[in-house]
């Protein structure tokens, strides 16, 4: 099976799906019907015995009891079958409608670049007609042009090269199927995809999540809507306002909080935040909370005084929760590019920084970078923000991204191979 079908199959819930399903209910009832002719004439076949009349009568009088006995518990067990089956394909309904609403959003959060990617890798391709070494250093040019990074473009060049010739690839057509799946495998490398998606948590108690970042990337907004996609989902949260340089940044994190419905922990402007974060685990902890999740300053003036402050803030979560934080994560704006690298190696070295938030995904024609940071600086994205309403912020899975990225041309593939 093609990588383009694969993905369309992963997140698309198409009209094959529901005839598949069609027919597999016509071949069980068939086979009801089947099961039901054999029974028959086995009993024809009993009937036909012969047995004194005392007996027999006996016999008929046993087998309606048995009759109706198993007949009962038929009855049970299809219906303990049917509602086992009704469950069963509600969750797959649930879990299906859920990918699509995934691939939507990152269809619809990457327009900008796979716009300016799309049209690019078209143009290549439609002005080559096999695939040499010219083709490949033009495409070198349009993978650097979406910010996937040098180091990471030459080694994804170096990749495809290989597989063109292990495939004995000739039609440049094919090889965008094949820049799509090396995306997905250069991001995700030796590990596996649970391994690095999704947020960490502690099953044993408080789980806390340190937020870094420099001003104006988007932290307090990324803040606000995890902790209302947190609430959603059931958890108990509270903020606490760590960010106590920055005027304004205490108020526009209790702002969030008001609007989501949660707690928030704050001091006055200019207080020691690791006092904030040490009052905000002590609330978090008599309110029973699931979740804490702290902002903090994104001084870079400075990044002596930046190392020390979150040194010390992580010195204190972990004396009062051990094993904490559960994640340290670097807010990134997408839309910077490679001023975004710089930011993340500088975090990187401050504290042990375990995920990255890419905050205005949509707003950027070089989503390329998602690659970048993950590929150079060994850090996974954990979450990206495709819109501005509070429910576009979504977990980051590489083949959505990749299903994002590739939408159109992944359609088009598909009208070319049913023509």
């Amino acid at each position: 099976m093609s990588f383009f079908k694969k993905l369309k199959d992963k997140f698309v819930k198409g009209p094959d799906a529901e005839e598949e399903k069609n027919d597999q209910h016509q071949e069980e009832a068939s086979e009801d019907v089947v099961e039901e002719d054999v029974t028959e004439e086995d009993g024809s076949l009993d009937g036909e015995t012969e047995v004194d009349e005392e007996e027999k009568v006996s016999e008929v009088i046993d087998d309606f009891d048995d009759e109706e006995q198993t007949s009962e518990e038929a009855s049970e067990e299809e219906i303990e079958e049917d509602t086992t089956e009704d469950e069963e394909e509600s969750v797959k309904a649930e879990e299906e409608e859920d990918r699509t609403s995934i691939a939507a959003k990152f269809k619809m959060g990457l327009a900008k670049t796979r716009n300016s990617f799309s049209s690019k890798i078209n143009d290549l391709v439609a002005r080559y007609r096999t695939v040499d070494e010219d083709f490949f250093e033009e495409l070198e040019e349009v993978l650097i042009s979406a910010d996937v990074g040098v180091t990471t473009v030459m080694e994804m060049i170096e990749e495809l090269e290989m597989e063109v010739k292990r495939r004995n690839v000739q039609d440049t057509q094919k090889v965008k199927e094949i820049i799509s799946e090396k995306l997905v495998e250069i991001y995700y490398g030796d590990d596996e995809a649970e391994e690095i998606e999704g947020l960490n948590e502690n099953p044993d108690g408080l789980t806390i999540y340190l937020f870094v970042g420099v001003n104006g990337v988007g932290k307090t907004t990324t803040i606000g809507k995890l902790a209302h996609r947190l609430k959603s989902e059931g958890k108990n949260v509270t903020l606490a306002a760590g960010d106590t340089f920055r005027a304004g940044a205490i108020e526009q994190l209790e702002e969030w909080g008001n609007r989501v419905g949660v707690n928030v922990t704050k001091h006055n402007e200019g207080s020691d935040p690791a006092a904030v974060i040490y009052d905000g685990i002590q609330s978090a902890k008599s309110k029973k909370a699931d979740v804490l999740i702290c902002d903090t300053a994104g001084r870079l003036q400075n990044k002596v005084n930046l190392m020390n402050e979150l040194t010390k803030v992580k010195r204190v979560i972990e004396r009062e929760v051990p094993g904490a934080p559960h994640e340290v994560l670097l807010v990134l704006d997408a839309t910077t590019g490679q001023n975004a690298m710089s930011q993340a190696k500088t975090f990187s070295e401050a504290t042990d920084v375990s995920g990255i938030v890419l905050s205005k995904l949509d707003g950027t024609a070089k989503g390329g970078i998602v690659l970048a940071i993950r590929n150079e600086l060994d850090i996974p994205v954990k979450l990206v923000g495709l819109g501005e309403k509070v429910t576009d912020l979504e977990t980051f899975d590489a083949h959505a991204f990749v299903y994002g990225l590739f939408a159109d041309m992944i359609d088009e593939y598909e009208e070319e191979e049913t023509v």
